[in-house]
């Protein structure tokens, strides 16, 4: 049996991140869930996963900035954004941030199998 992979989770949204988390640990990946960006920031949160999932508009510091603050701390892991109607802009802004964007709803396994993905490739270790 492959060993747990460790899933990062940041949406403020306390039903949407409840079911995201639940649909992971069905998958056998590990979530550490937080609700918001200040959350992770204010802990001493350990920053080794195998893959993070930020919500864009979250309260606060939007996730893409998380991800810039998070980079610094030295989270290495790839890293997926999740927004509904993304812009032009806000795409770009994702690429160059060296994420993958996956767009809201979350309709079957679109999460799952980008996270998949990313975990799955060699060499996908973020900027």
């Amino acid at each position: 049996m492959p060993p747990t992979r460790s899933i990062l989770l940041v949406d403020d949204d306390p039903a949407l991140c409840e079911a995201i988390a639940f649909a992971l640990e069905t998958e056998d990946y590990s979530v550490r869930a937080y609700g918001s960006g200040e959350a992770v920031l204010g802990e001493a949160a350990r920053l080794q996963y195998d893959c993070a999932v930020i919500d864009y508009r979250l309260p606060g510091v939007d996730g893409l900035e998380l991800l810039a603050r998070l980079r610094t701390r030295g989270l290495r892991c790839p890293v997926i954004i999740i927004t509904s109607n993304p812009s032009a802009r806000m795409r770009h802004q994702a690429e160059n941030a060296g994420a993958c964007l996956v767009e809201k709803p979350l309709l079957r396994d679109s999460l799952i199998d980008a996270i998949d993905a990313l975990v799955a490739s060699p060499g996908k270790d973020g900027p």
